[in-house]
């Protein structure tokens, strides 16, 4: 008996110590900043910003390739994790609970990770290169065995690359009706309206820039066909199609564009200093990006395990890709003209208070000369305007962000200096942007485009309805991917 005794005791014993050592390996593990999932979110930021640079803004594009480069990560965490289903990585199985260790899930996302923001950003290649070889990794291990880290992320990358190959984005020229051009577009959409002549003006209208060397153009329409592109967790692009705009003739119209006029007129320097935060500037990473710089505030403010971060970008962007998808759809579906066409619909001939344009500030303008508060290089978005993009994934991206910490607190701030990036010879003041809560921050990013003269309220309030219904729907299948049944709301801390 006495030896009996003497065993349990020793068992005790060594449970206990084992459980000790694993306490203290978890406290270790890196938080915050510190976690490779967080680090693999800012080279996809820096990515994204020199990739804008190089190709201006295009807002979609952008979407699709973090939505799927954190999709990549998440395919390749999911086998280290007891309950996780991977979204596109097939016949690779869960590896045994022994190997489910912090260094193995940080090898997989960055081989994950890698691979697949080397497929999109491939420009950049080198810059992602020597991140591995920071990191003690070897990007040249192009391994696929599947009972490995490296392999699995090589595979989870692999998986999701070809899975999104002929997804309608048209990124290898390959869909039917293009020339062979990445991105081209093979719907052939043609605007009722040219730059010169407006024949219908409840339709989109597109404008001239300056080209920044005393001339003028037109951009055409950016990827008019993305509502063709498949969504990863929504049913159809038109899943929640918003009913259509109001009309010329309408009250309703003739008093969302009055309104777009005085309350530019009236910009305070906190305005401006939102319109041009939210417009998201130099070194933009435009909607997708700005919202996952939020995340990551989120994951810096409660310092974020490599898991907890892996799952909030997964939701998060995909919420962001196929919140664009579902935007495009309204746009193009109602090719709805924009405040730039409609003011000087309803002012020509009129004396009005606009912005005038950099050295100039407000002045007084015939209603035809009126214009959003914009860079000359710059002046509006190159697409019909209902719905409003940044209304739509702000709403959507703040909504997931809201349910994956179970709480609507953000309490970020961001220090500004009005105009900087719209008038930097005529500086306002420094103002500080105060972000209390996730709605609220998603509201002010909408209301910002009312601001700067980029959208009515209609787009705006359409566009925050949009991003919320979408955020619900991928919530589910968010969901389902981590393994949870029960739909419960995750702890403000750990999420689920």
């Amino acid at each position: 008996m006495k030896k009996i005794a003497l065993w349990l005791l020793l068992i005790v014993f060594i449970i206990s110590c084992k459980q000790e050592t694993a306490q203290k390996t978890k406290e270790k593990e890196p938080t915050g900043a510190e976690n490779i999932a967080y680090k693999w979110g800012e080279i996809a930021l820096e990515a994204t910003a020199l990739d804008t640079e190089r190709f201006k803004p295009r807002p979609t594009i952008t979407s699709r390739y973090l939505g799927l480069i954190f999709v990549s990560v998440f395919d390749a965490w999911s086998r280290y994790d007891e309950k996780a289903i991977p979204v596109y990585l097939e016949e690779v199985e869960r590896r045994p609970l022994n190997e489910q260790t912090v260094k193995n899930k940080e090898i997989a996302v960055s081989y994950a990770a890698y691979r697949a923001i080397s497929e999109y950003y491939y420009s950049d290649k080198k810059l992602f290169e020597e991140y591995m070889r920071e990191l003690g990794l070897d990007p040249t291990n192009n391994s696929l065995d599947p009972t490995t880290p490296e392999g699995i992320g090589n595979l989870a990358a692999k998986a999701v690359i070809e899975a999104r190959k002929n997804d309608g984005a048209n990124q290898y020229g390959e869909e039917k009706g293009s020339d062979g051009t990445p991105y081209f577009d093979y719907t052939s959409y043609a605007p009722v309206n040219s730059p010169d002549e407006n024949l219908d003006p409840n339709r989109w209208q597109p404008k001239y820039f300056s080209d920044g060397k005393g001339g003028k153009f037109a951009p055409g329409c950016l990827t008019p066909y993305w509502q063709q592109v498949k969504p990863i967790a929504l049913t159809s692009a038109d899943q929640f199609r918003p009913g259509p705009p109001p009309q010329i003739g309408s009250t309703q119209l003739e008093e969302e564009v009055r309104e777009v006029v005085e309350v530019q007129s009236k910009l305070t320097d906190e305005q401006k200093a939102l319109v041009e935060f939210m417009r998201d500037g130099p070194k933009s990473v435009q909607q997708a990006g700005h919202w996952l710089k939020f995340a990551q505030d989120v994951s810096r403010r409660d310092k974020h395990t490599l898991d907890q971060d892996v799952k909030m970008y997964f939701y998060n962007q995909v919420v962001a890709m196929d919140g664009f998808i579902a935007s495009w759809d309204a746009k193009m579906f109602y090719d709805y003209a924009r405040p730039f066409a409609l003011v000087h619909e309803y002012y020509k001939g009129k004396t009005i208070t606009g912005w005038g344009g950099e050295n100039k500030g407000m002045i007084k303008m015939d209603g035809n000369q009126w214009r959003p508060y914009s860079p000359e290089t710059f002046l509006c978005p190159p697409f019909p305007s209902y719905t409003s993009g940044h209304s739509t994934i702000s709403a959507g991206c703040a909504e997931a962000l809201k349910l994956w910490t179970g709480s609507d607190i953000f309490g970020e701030e961001q220090e500004f200096v009005a105009g900087s990036m719209t008038e930097p010879n005529s500086l306002g003041d420094t103002v500080m942007l105060k972000f209390p809560t996730f709605t609220e921050t998603a509201e002010m990013a909408g209301m910002s485009r009312v601001l700067g003269g980029y959208h009515i309220q209609s787009d705006n309030i359409a566009g925050l309805r949009l991003g919320r219904d979408v955020a619900h729907e991928v919530w589910k299948f968010y969901l389902k991917h981590v393994g949870e049944t029960n739909k419960r709301m995750p702890n403000s801390k750990s999420g689920i």
